[in-house]
């Protein structure tokens, strides 16, 4: 025990959470997994998925849509190519992509302390993205701004259990369609110091986050390294888009890492089955990052899988029941047999307020998610409404549960420690540990802490307001926000990277909708 007078710790509980979370912001760039992911499909089912992908590619095909370098490439390769449609040789794209793409790659961040490892039995956890619509319990519903786009990258800064600044964490619809790429992607390199992801809209927008980026990292550097990791999507059921594809072949020549993710709604753009989803799933993969490692070959890539179920009262899309899990964990062991980083997974939700809904969905996703041993974890933080919001309350829980994901894949401490002999040694039968040495030398660190939930006795909770989840992670995000203090950046970067986006702006028509 410390010899420091008591007067030391007069700072109540109050002072005890800030010091825990001020130790807690000097966090782990990402988690690294002991625990070996969760089989559920035997050695024989997969292979049988991987045959039927094989089947799709070589007899149905896979369109390639108004980018006729791609079909130039592929048929060079040895593809059949007839029209925009290219059917690929059995092995094919297994070949290709085997032969080049790295198992694992380093994103770097502008604060190398931040590289985060994307592969192998790393998992990055990132925040959600896509929403034009934003909610909060105070005013509800509403657009997206720019400013709550700069909001959520400050979250994301200062959430110590997400390793990733994310990317289109929210669509700020207060700015040009055809600009706000400049905005978002000053935002992370100004607003934050851990990784991102750049801009996938246009290929001239890709090249536009490129060329920030070499502002602040050195264009050399940018050649040499990832530096961004960006949401290639395909156009489900088996196609690819000149648009996504044009993002793609951006991002590879220049060394930059791509998510190749076939986005799918069970019943709608894939088959009601798992095994259905999740062969279609690959092969719509394999076809897309083929074309990738053609383009530039050890282009860094992750193969992704994006798959939900959906209501066949309504057609909406459902979250946290069993089938999307079990394609996750399918899909995820597919991608290993491949030898690729695997992205997937989140904190799901239809739900359109942060209630028992969204939590019971949330969990539902996200913990399959890490026994399936996802490598990038998107949509980990804020998801509502299917993903048409961003929720700052949601944030803050779901960034909680991140923080304490990070002791579960942690799985078993067997050090000396961790065998906790010496108290059990210590202890007589029918006494109690609070006073052994051992637990007096753990008791801060012994168990992860929740920052939302809420412990105390009834009548603590209801003296102190009885306030629910919600309204608690409501003053954290503010207390965050008003406190926040942005990374160091160099002066003369910021200046470069702002000079560009005015120019650039300049010559950009205003597009929306």
């Amino acid at each position: 025990m410390s010899n420091a007078p008591r007067g030391r710790r007069s700072g109540g509980r109050a002072a005890r959470q800030a010091a825990r979370s001020e130790a807690a912001t000097e966090t782990r760039a990402f988690l690294t997994r002991t625990m070996t992911p969760v089989e559920v499909v035997s050695t024989e089912g997969l292979e049988t998925i991987e045959h039927n992908a094989d089947t799709i590619l070589a007899e149905m095909g896979i369109d390639f849509r108004d980018y006729p370098s791609a079909l130039t490439l592929l048929a060079d390769a040895g593809a059949d190519v007839d029209g925009e449609r290219v059917r690929f040789p059995r092995g094919m794209c297994r070949q290709v992509i085997q032969s080049s793409a790295p198992a694992t790659y380093t994103q770097h961040a502008r604060n190398p302390v931040r590289n985060v490892q994307v592969g192998g039995d790393a998992t990055v956890l990132v925040p959600a993205y896509g929403s034009p619509f934003v909610h909060d319990i105070d005013e509800g519903r509403r657009y997206a701004t720019l400013e709550d786009f700069r909001n959520f990258v400050k979250l994301a800064y200062l959430s110590p259990g997400l390793h990733h600044s994310g990317g289109t964490i929210v669509e700020p619809v207060d700015v040009p369609v055809s600009k706000r790429h400049l905005d978002m992607v000053y935002s992370h390199l100004r607003y934050s110091d851990k990784p991102f992801m750049g801009s996938v809209t246009a290929a001239e927008r890709a090249q536009d986050s490129v060329d920030l980026a070499g502002f602040v990292f050195g264009e050399e550097f940018v050649h040499q390294n990832t530096v961004m990791t960006s949401l290639i999507n395909a156009s489900s059921p088996m196609a690819w888009d000149a648009t996504m594809l044009g993002a793609a072949e951006t991002y590879a020549r220049s060394n930059q890492a791509t998510m190749i993710s076939p986005f799918i709604l069970a019943g709608a753009m894939a088959p009601v089955t798992v095994a259905g989803v999740a062969a279609q799933t690959l092969a719509e993969a394999l076809a897309g990052m083929t074309f990738v490692q053609l383009v530039n070959p050890g282009a860094p890539m992750v193969f992704g899988s994006f798959a939900s179920s959906m209501s066949m009262q309504t057609g909406a899309p459902t979250f946290g029941t069993p089938e999307p899990a079990l394609v996750l964990f399918t899909v995820a062991a597919l991608a290993r047999r491949l030898g690729v980083p695997f992205r997937s997974g989140g904190n799901l939700c239809a739900s359109k307020i942060p209630d028992a809904q969204a939590a019971a969905e949330s969990i539902a996703t996200f913990l399959p998610s890490l026994l399936a041993g996802v490598n990038f974890l998107l949509h980990s933080a804020g998801w509502l409404e299917g993903g048409l919001a961003m929720g700052y309350e949601k944030f803050i829980i779901d960034a909680d549960q991140c923080n304490l994901a990070a002791t579960f894949v942690n799985g078993v401490d067997l050090s000396e420690n961790g065998q906790a002999m010496d108290a059990i040694r210590e202890v007589e039968p029918g006494q109690h540990f609070l006073g052994t040495d051992h637990t007096l030398a753990n008791f801060e660190t012994a168990f992860a802490r929740s920052e939302v939930a809420n412990n105390d006795s009834f009548e603590q909770w209801a003296e102190d307001g009885s306030l629910d989840a919600a309204q608690r992670a409501n003053g954290i995000w503010k207390k965050m926000l008003h406190d926040y203090e942005p990374p160091p950046l160099d002066e003369a970067a910021d200046e470069a990277m702002l000079d560009f986006i005015a120019r650039r702006k300049e010559v950009i028509p205003d597009e929306f909708g």
